[in-house]
């Protein structure tokens, strides 16, 4: 069984490559939403700005990833398209694709949290939902991700 993980680091690019090796066991959908939603700090809070980034397993065979950075007004916008040519736009859009559910927490301490839940293979451990806002599911997300099943994965 997978016990939560919490990693304190400052956001640069060298980072993001660690967080990815660190989240390895939680699977490639864990590890590219995770390096997503640290490069936006990177880009949208500044190069260098302490982040917590945080796993653990949800109930229903769920991991919940949440990353925290003191950028409380620098919100996650969802592009619709991002052009052929575009150099960036993708991120949250690879997110939403992989996530059942994704949303921002605003903290009093003027930090933020971007989260989202993805299905993977890490064993589940009986939690409680106090801490877990209570958001809707999006339709057509309660399935396991390929790539959370070590399969290419068919969604674009």
């Amino acid at each position: 069984m997978r016990s939560a993980v919490a990693l304190e680091l400052l956001a640069t690019p060298g980072e993001v490559s660690g967080v990815r090796r660190a989240l390895g066991s939680y699977g490639i959908d864990v590890q590219l939403c995770a390096s997503e939603l640290v490069t936006n700090v990177i880009r949208h809070v500044g190069e260098g700005v302490p982040v917590t980034v945080r796993v653990w397993p949800e109930e229903g065979g769920r991991v919940r990833l949440g990353v925290t950075d003191p950028g409380p007004r620098a919100l996650p916008v969802l592009v619709a398209v991002a052009g052929a040519e575009a150099e960036s736009g993708r991120g949250l859009a690879l997110l939403d694709a992989l996530a059942v559910r994704w949303g921002v927490e605003q903290e009093a301490a003027g930090r933020k949290t971007v989260w989202c839940e993805l299905f993977t293979d890490v064993e589940t451990i009986a939690v409680t939902a106090a801490d877990t806002p209570n958001t809707p599911e999006r339709p057509g997300r309660r399935r396991r991700s390929a790539g959370a099943l070590g399969l290419p994965s068919a969604r674009s």
